[in-house]
């Protein structure tokens, strides 16, 4: 598994994102039965300036927002509620599943308004870009359930509480 972070605020130094990447990344493929170690992703740590001029210019939406992902190929599922097209490696070098953004204010702003460590917020959102990468989403909502399901289990797994609030 090949993770490239930038590091773009200062404040994120103060977090390891390396490791929670790591961590999150292994265990999303792992669950989904894909091998991480044929994957690679890019990961841009920054401000809530810089995912809001982000999300102006990719989603028509110039506001901060938590996390954003662009995935390298469409991989949705047509019916909803079913599984995404998952990447099957065919050999060679690995394969790029996409890219994911984190803005600092946002993530330290809502962990806190949880009462969760940022850490365990920061994992639980590189899981949920990691999973759109994949061609999961939640806007109808059997995808949604789908989606939230596996991040639960995931997350579970990690030893992270469920972000959705459930026992």
């Amino acid at each position: 598994m090949s993770i490239d972070i930038i590091i773009e605020h200062a404040p994120w130094e103060g977090v390891d994102i390396e490791s929670l990447a790591e961590a999150a990344e292994r265990a999303t493929l792992e669950r989904l039965g894909l091998e991480p170690s044929i994957f690679e992703t890019a990961l841009l740590a920054c401000d809530d300036a810089r995912i809001a001029a982000l999300n102006g210019d990719f989603r028509d939406r110039p506001q901060p927002t938590n996390v954003l992902s662009w995935p390298s190929e469409e991989r949705g599922a047509q019916v909803e509620g079913e599984m995404p097209h998952l990447p099957r490696f065919g050999g060679g070098p690995p394969e790029e599943l996409g890219d994911i953004a984190l803005a600092w204010e946002t993530c330290a702003r809502e962990s806190e308004e949880a009462g969760r460590p940022v850490e365990a917020h920061v994992t639980h959102l590189i899981v949920h870009g990691l999973l759109h990468l994949l061609g999961f989403d939640h806007v109808r909502d059997g995808d949604a359930a789908l989606m939230e399901g596996l991040e639960t289990e995931i997350l579970a797994k990690m030893g992270v509480p469920d972000p959705y609030g459930g026992a």
